[in-house]
């Protein structure tokens, strides 16, 4: 084995440049994402015409989910990356939560629900158990139906939350049509949910409707 030549010494000590995805713009990161490497001026016309194409980054992330027939201009490669970086970002998210942390404001949860449910095709209900420090003991999602809504099971969530030993529960759903303001059916459901734990002296803390914009706090309504 050759010793290393006192320049290649020097060159291995130099600190790398400090990379900041923060300061690049939509076409830079995805051209970064598409195109690894230092990205040639194609890849990076490339990159901004799948953004106007698709209406920026949030509706590339919605086609990267459809068949390939209905993603015309996205290929299969693309499509795959883009999920993936997705599911990165909502697999980081739901272990931050399982860790232990505290959920003690509505808008510590707001971005792991946002994340998870705003852009789903068919409605999802899920629930977040918590501990008597409201700690998040699980996530999980544990009714799905079709685009326009999903049958809840009050007993099923009780059930739920008695197997975790959970002393409190926040719920949320999502509506596919981009609408958050909670429907009569949503405040029916919440209250039978909350009478329903009320019973095993576990607490519905809230209960969110994700769609376009902010979740929507259904106990900041007074709604609870």
């Amino acid at each position: 084995m050759k010793p290393a030549s006192p320049q290649s010494s020097k060159h291995q000590d130099q600190p790398l440049p400090q990379f900041q995805p923060a300061l690049l713009s939509d076409v830079e990161l995805l051209s970064k994402l598409l195109y690894p490497g230092k990205p040639r001026e194609q890849d990076t016309r490339q990159a901004e015409t799948l953004l106007q194409c698709f209406g920026g980054l949030r509706g590339l992330q919605m086609a990267s989910r459809l068949a390939a027939d209905e993603r015309e201009g996205l290929d299969d490669q693309a499509a795959v990356q883009i999920r993936l970086a997705h599911e990165l970002v909502h697999r980081q998210l739901k272990q931050s939560l399982q860790r232990g942390i505290s959920l003690t404001s509505p808008a510590m949860t707001m971005e792991y629900l946002q994340t998870v449910l705003r852009d789903r095709r068919r409605e999802i209900f899920t629930c977040l158990f918590l501990d008597t420090r409201h700690r998040v003991i699980a996530s999980e999602d544990l009714f799905q139906g079709s685009i326009d809504g999903a049958c809840v099971y009050p007993r099923i969530v009780a059930e739920r939350a008695l197997r975790l030993s959970a002393a409190a529960v926040i719920v949320a759903h999502n509506h596919p049509s981009g609408v958050s303001e909670p429907s009569l059916a949503d405040q029916a459901i919440t209250r039978r949910l909350k009478d329903a734990l009320q019973l095993l002296e576990i607490r519905l803390l809230d209960h969110f409707v994700v769609g376009d914009g902010p979740p929507v706090s259904m106990a900041s309504r007074g709604m609870l």
